[in-house]
């Protein structure tokens, strides 16, 4: 508000409501001068900018703040502090040990790690979507890495069925959790500490440090995408699962409400069947999601604005101070573009160290060291990388590098396979010599039918 008032004074405006702004005379010469420089459009003014995408997320709490604030100067106050009252704070630094040290890089900022982690907790109304009973488990973990130059970003994607030694670790009210006797899930440390016991894992896990933290309920994702006005997927037939009452017709339009938690949920009768494959499609739906989120024409609507922001932080666990912290963060990024934020899953292989489980493969450590070291993804990585700029049916975008108006040329390359390392055969590019290693071709046609994408 103090900005507000501030720019009103710059502009030569009355500060205090009723007061009269003293006139300055000009003289004819000086008013010419202004005609002159005034730009000649329709009705006297200059030609409007067109709102162009990629903005932040800021620059949509922004717009949201700036709508109330032509409403009443009160609403502006209201809707931060009924945002900051939905965000449940929660600090968990207390409850880890043994935290890796983070490395120093380069740049105007420091890099960051944030996880993600999505509670599929039913007790809520209106999550249980699938029919299965609560137990607060995590079944989606995604690690954001936001680079120190603000200009990439890329989301690592831990599939829960992934077989790990789970670390000790505290849970809230400080009692000690103590470490598996054996392999377990990847998402049973979540059911056995929440939060903390997930971090713990990663961390000694990686070697990475984690900067903030986010959980996300089925409910809060759901309001999130209903007030985005639906998000854009493509069926490519229709899925009807039974045992979990699923049911979706195929087809390429926007989907919302009960069907979108149900698209990102179902598992069965679509694809190969598999959580890693499950877990492609969330991909392409979070990146359909970001993309909408930023677009021009989110910033014409403020009550979508307003409504996705209500969403977003509604029950919103984290250990983010306020939504003012958030908002600092997303100005530092705004030179990120929808392109150049990528998704990748860890690399893995079947494994019968748990139930229906898989197990990490050597590559992994390499794509743990590119975290640590902020540096982008590589070919190998990018060779199976989805981006927020990417179609609905995992394929890239024209204006994607690798799309049909990109710089490489030849078919997709490869996606996420049966193989060893869980990563295509293919080749990162077929393109010229010179690529940046932002590149990257969406899915190939196999990695699209056993996400059960649009091929």
């Amino acid at each position: 508000m103090t900005q507000d008032v501030e720019t009103s004074r710059a502009a030569g405006e009355p500060s205090v409501p009723g007061s009269r702004a003293r006139r300055v005379p000009t003289s004819r010469a000086s008013r010419a001068s202004r005609d002159v420089r005034r730009p000649r459009g329709r009705r006297g003014r200059g030609r409007r900018k067109a709102p162009q995408p990629g903005k932040t997320v800021f620059k949509v709490i922004a717009a949201s703040l700036l709508s109330l604030a032509m409403a009443t100067g009160v609403g502006v106050v209201l809707v931060y502090n009924n945002w900051n009252n939905n965000l449940k704070r929660e600090d968990v630094s207390t409850l880890l040990s043994n935290r890796p040290a983070k490395e120093q890089v380069a740049g105007p900022s420091e890099p960051l790690n944030i996880l993600v982690m999505g509670s599929d907790t039913r007790a809520g109304k209106g999550n249980g979507i699938d029919g299965e009973a609560g137990g607060g488990l995590s079944d989606t973990t995604i690690l954001f890495h936001l680079s120190a130059n603000r200009e990439f970003a890329y989301g690592i994607s831990i599939p829960r069925d992934t077989a790990v030694m789970r670390p000790e670790c505290k849970r809230k009210g400080g009692g000690v959790v103590p470490a598996a006797g054996g392999y377990e899930k990847w998402n049973a440390a979540y059911a056995v500490g929440g939060p903390s016991c997930t971090i713990q894992q990663f961390e000694q896990l990686s070697k990475i440090r984690v900067d903030k933290y986010v959980v996300v309920d089925f409910n809060q994702f759901k309001d999130m995408v209903n007030a985005l006005g639906g998000v854009e997927v493509c069926i490519p037939e229709d899925i009807d699962d039974n045992d979990h009452d699923i049911h979706l017709k195929a087809g390429t339009r926007e989907i919302k409400g009960n069907e979108a938690l149900a698209y990102v949920r179902v598992r069965y009768r679509v694809g190969d069947g598999t959580d890693t494959q499950r877990t492609r499609r969330q991909q392409a739906f979070i990146g359909s999601m970001i993309s909408k989120a930023l677009s021009a024409d989110m910033l014409a609507r403020p009550d979508h604005l307003i409504g996705f922001m209500n969403a977003a932080t509604s029950s919103l666990q984290t250990d983010f101070k306020s939504i003012a912290q958030m908002a600092d963060l997303a100005v530092t990024a705004r030179g990120t573009g929808a392109d150049n934020i990528k998704f990748v899953t860890t690399p893995w292989a079947y494994s019968d160290k748990v139930s229906g489980g898989i197990e990490w493969t050597p590559e992994v450590l390499k794509l743990w060291q590119l975290v640590r070291k902020d540096k982008p993804l590589t070919p190998e990585f990018l060779k199976d990388a989805l981006s927020a700029g990417d179609k609905p049916d995992g394929t890239a975008s024209a204006g994607t590098p690798g799309g049909p108006s990109g710089t490489t040329s030849g078919s997709a390359s490869g996606s996420a396979s049966n193989s060893p390392s869980g990563t295509a055969s293919n080749g990162a590019t077929n393109g010229k010599p010179g690529q940046t290693p932002t590149q990257d071709n969406g899915l190939s046609t196999s990695g699209r039918e056993q996400a059960g994408l649009c091929t």
